[in-house]
C-alpha cells in the first residue's frame, strides 16, 4: 500500500460486504415467497423483504464505489486523501441511515409522516430524514475526493470517475421532487434510477475497470485511456436519451417511443467495447500478476455486464415488443444478469483486488474466491435463463391469450423453484467470497521444517 489514507477503503469494503450478504440473503427469503407465497405473510410481508433486498442492493454497491474511490484516487492522485476523518464520518452517516431504513422497514414506523415514514416511490422508499443525511454524506465525500483530485496529478481514470460520482450524487436531487401527477412523478423517478444504472454508474464502473487493467495486466496508461474516453462517450451518446425506454407507457408523448427504440438499442455498444477492452487489455499485456482472482472478477464483470445490461437489455427494449414483455419475469431476468455482471461483479474484483493489498499481505484463498465467482455467475446466468423462459410463458399467456395473471402465476411454480435453487448457489458464492476475503489462508508446515524452526 503506497498511501496511509488508503486504509479507509477497508472499512467501506467491510460494510458493504456484510450488507451483501443480506441483499443476497434478502433475494433468497423473496424467491422462497414466489414458491411459497404465505410464507412469512404476517411477520415479514414481501413487499417489505423485496424493499430490504433492492435497498441493501443499492447500498453496498454505493459502499463499493465509495470504497473504490478512497483506495485508487490516492494512487491515481499520487498524494493522501484530503481528509481521512471526513470518510469516515461519511461512513457512519450511511451507516446510521441504512439502520434507521431497516427499522423503519421491518417495523413500518411513522407511517403517513412526511419526515420519518417510508415512501411509496420503488428503491428510493427511504424516509426523507434518511435521503438528507445521504445528501450530507455525498456531499463529505464529493469535497473530500474532489479536494484530493485537484491537489495531485490528474488522470483519465479519475477525471471518469468524478464525473460519473458527481452526476450519481447531482441526479439523487430528484428523490426530493415528487410530483402530483403520476407520468410526471414516473418521469422524473427514471432521472434518477435509469440515468445511474445507465448513465453515471458506467462511467464509475469503466474508470473502476481500467484501473484494475492498468494493475494487473501492465499495459500502457495511454493506450487504457483512450480506450476509456471511447467507452464514455458512447455510455452517454446512448445512455440519457436512452431513458426514453422507460417512457413508452407512462403517459409521455408517443415521441419517446422511437428515441427510446433508437438509443436504448444502441446501449449495447458500451458494453461490447468495456468486454472487447478489457480481452485485449489482457492479450496486450506483459504482467504476470499473482492476483489471479481480481483478474478473473474484471473479465467475469465485463462479459457478463455485455449479456446482462446489452444483450438481454436489448431483446425487449424495442417498443413493440416491449408492448408484450414490459413487468414480466423477462423484465427481472434482464434486471439480475446486468446488476450482478455491470456493477457486482466489477466491485467484487475492486475488493478482490484491494484487500490483500490494504491487509499487507500476497493474494490469499485465490481458490476458493475463483470458486466463489463460478458459483455466483452459474447460479446467476441458470436463474437468468429460468426467469426469460418464464416470462416468455408469461408474456404469451397473459398479455396475448389474456389469461388472468394469478393462473399464469400458478403456471409458473416450476420455473420458480428453479429461480431459488439458482439464487441458493448465489448465495453459497457470496458466503464463499466473504470468507475467502476475510478469513486468512492456514500454512502447512512440515513436521521437519516445524522440527528445524
Amino acid at each position: 500500500m503506497k498511501y496511509q489514507s488508503q486504509k479507509v477503503a477497508y472499512a467501506y469494503f467491510l460494510v458493504a460486504m456484510i450488507l451483501f450478504a443480506v441483499q443476497v440473503s434478502g433475494g433468497l427469503l423473496a424467491g422462497w415467497i414466489y414458491v411459497q407465497p404465505n410464507f412469512l405473510s404476517e411477520l415479514l410481508p414481501f413487499n417489505v423483504i423485496r424493499m430490504l433486498h433492492t435497498n441493501s442492493l443499492i447500498v453496498w454497491l454505493l459502499l463499493g464505489f465509495f470504497g473504490a474511490a478512497y483506495f485508487l484516487v490516492p494512487e491515481e492522485s499520487e498524494r493522501e486523501l484530503h481528509s481521512p476523518m471526513l470518510a469516515y464520518v461519511q461512513l457512519a452517516i450511511l451507516v446510521l441511515g441504512t439502520a434507521g431504513v431497516v427499522v423503519t422497514y421491518v417495523f413500518d414506523l411513522f407511517a403517513g409522516n412526511w419526515l420519518l415514514g417510508k415512501e411509496g416511490r420503488e428503491f428510493i422508499e427511504q424516509p426523507v430524514w434518511v435521503k438528507l443525511g445521504i445528501v450530507v454524506a455525498a456531499l463529505i465525500f464529493l469535497y473530500n475526493i474532489t479536494m484530493t483530485v485537484l491537489k495531485g496529478r490528474k488522470t483519465a481514470i479519475t477525471n471518469v470517475l468524478l464525473l460519473g460520482l458527481w452526476g450519481l450524487v447531482l441526479l439523487f436531487l430528484f428523490a426530493f421532487y415528487n410530483p402530483e401527477n403520476l407520468a410526471l412523478d414516473k418521469m422524473f423517478w427514471w432521472y434518477i434510477v435509469h440515468l445511474w444504472v445507465e448513465g453515471t454508474w458506467e462511467l464509475v464502473m469503466a474508470s473502476i475497470l481500467a484501473f484494475l487493467l492498468l494493475k494487473l495486466t501492465g499495459v500502457d496508461r495511454e493506450v487504457i485511456e483512450k480506450w476509456l474516453y471511447i467507452i464514455v462517450a458512447t455510455a452517454l451518446f446512448s445512455g440519457i436519451l436512452g431513458t426514453g425506454h422507460h417512457y413508452y407507457w407512462i403517459g409521455t408523448p408517443g415521441y419517446w417511443q422511437w428515441i427510446g427504440s433508437v438509443f436504448s438499442s444502441l446501449e449495447i455498444i458500451p458494453f461490447f467495447a468495456m468486454m472487447s477492452f478489457s480481452f485485449v487489455m489482457v492479450w496486450k499485456g506483459k504482467r504476470d500478476h499473482p492476483n489471479k482472482a481480481a483478474l478473473l472478477w474484471a473479465l467475469g464483470a465485463s462479459t457478463v455486464a455485455f449479456f446482462g445490461a446489452g444483450v438481454w437489455g436489448f431483446l425487449h427494449t424495442l417498443h413493440g415488443v416491449n408492448y408484450y414483455t414490459h413487468g414480466t419475469q423477462i423484465t427481472a431476468a434482464h434486471g439480475h444478469l446486468a446488476f450482478y455482471g455491470a456493477y457486482v461483479s466489477v466491485n467484487l474484483a475492486i475488493i478482490t483486488y484491494a484487500m490483500p493489498i490494504l491487509k499487507g499481505r500476497d493474494p490469499y484463498n485465490q481458490v476458493l474466491n475463483m470458486a466463489s465467482f463460478w458459483l455466483m455467475t452459474g447460479g446467476m446466468s441458470f436463474m437468468t435463463f429460468v426467469l426469460t423462459f418464464a416470462g416468455t410463458v408469461q408474456t404469451h399467456m397473459q398479455r396475448v391469450l389474456g389469461e388472468n395473471f394469478m393462473d399464469v402465476q400458478e403456471g409458473l411454480g416450476l420455473f420458480y423453484i428453479m429461480r431459488w435453487g439458482a439464487g441458493a448457489a448465489v448465495v453459497l458464492g457470496a458466503i464463499l467470497f466473504i470468507y475467502a476475503q476475510l478469513a486468512p489462508r492456514r500454512e502447512v508446515i512440515s513436521r521437519s521444517a516445524s522440527e528445524e524452526a
